[in-house]
């Protein structure tokens, strides 16, 4: 099939930025080896952004925000929006303006879509917020079931206990990210998606994927911001253990 590829200018209204930062709550290494007690609320997270992702508290799945609407995905596959009452223990958000838009009607795995997306995103130390609109041959996503009692196994731990969830011929978003590698330790780096159908009513982490027809909109970031956790468990956790290869683990889906 003929790779076909068309890139639009955005209009002057849409590069008029206010703000031009990532913000993540909490700190994904932590995240990772086990700290899942929610501490940072929804409607603060707002603040920071209208599109993002993270995590719901104790695990119960995963967490995605578009047009500053929170949507959760449970182990169960149930998908809905939720209200900004509660708190996450981690999420990654931005304001979402793109600075650029790429159009692609070739069929991808996600092996060749970050391929693609890398040659497109030629800062390999730049911050990228990237939402990828159209639709999919095929999308396979997961979620994690909640914990129920502390100590909290760490992430890699849990990787049985994962759901996976395959839809076919779907429309919809991921919305995510592609971080540099000094970022690594607070954030996840590399690329990070979660999915939302648009009747809103699928969703998960990307485990795989095969797309049709795309838009890719990208959002260049030009600095970030981290909230620690104020809390005994972040006190007392023990940062010098390398985690790194759980973290890649734990986004492929795989032990």
């Amino acid at each position: 099939m003929m790779l076909c590829i068309y890139a639009f200018p955005v209009s002057a209204q849409q590069q008029a930025k206010t703000n031009n930062t990532l913000f993540t709550a909490g700190h994904a290494s932590a995240f990772i080896g086990g700290l899942y007690d929610a501490y940072y609320p929804y409607n603060k997270l707002k603040l920071h952004g209208d599109f993002g992702l993270g995590a719901p508290d104790k695990l119960d799945g995963e967490l995605l925000m578009l047009h500053g609407k929170i949507y959760q995905t449970q182990s169960s596959g149930k998908t809905f929006e939720i209200p900004d009452t509660g708190s996450t223990p981690f999420s990654v958000v931005n304001f979402f303006h793109a600075d650029k838009i790429v159009k692609a009607s070739v069929q991808m795995n996600k092996e060749k879509l970050y391929a693609y997306l890398d040659s497109v995103l030629p800062n390999k130390n730049g911050i990228y917020a990237i939402r990828i609109k159209g639709s999919f041959n095929a999308i396979k996503t997961r979620a994690f079931p909640a914990v129920k009692q502390k100590p909290y196994p760490p992430l890699a731990s849990m990787l049985a206990l994962q759901q996976f969830f395959n839809f076919n011929d779907v429309k919809g978003d991921l919305v995510g990210y592609r971080l540099p590698g000094y970022m690594e330790g607070p954030n996840i780096t590399g690329y990070h998606f979660h999915f939302l159908s648009d009747d809103t009513k699928a969703g998960g982490h990307i485990i795989d994927l095969l797309t049709d027809v795309i838009s890719i909109e990208i959002d260049y970031l030009d600095s970030f911001t981290v909230d620690l956790p104020q809390t005994k468990d972040f006190n007392n956790f023990d940062f010098r253990k390398d985690r790194s290869a759980e973290v890649r683990q734990v986004e492929n889906g795989k032990e």
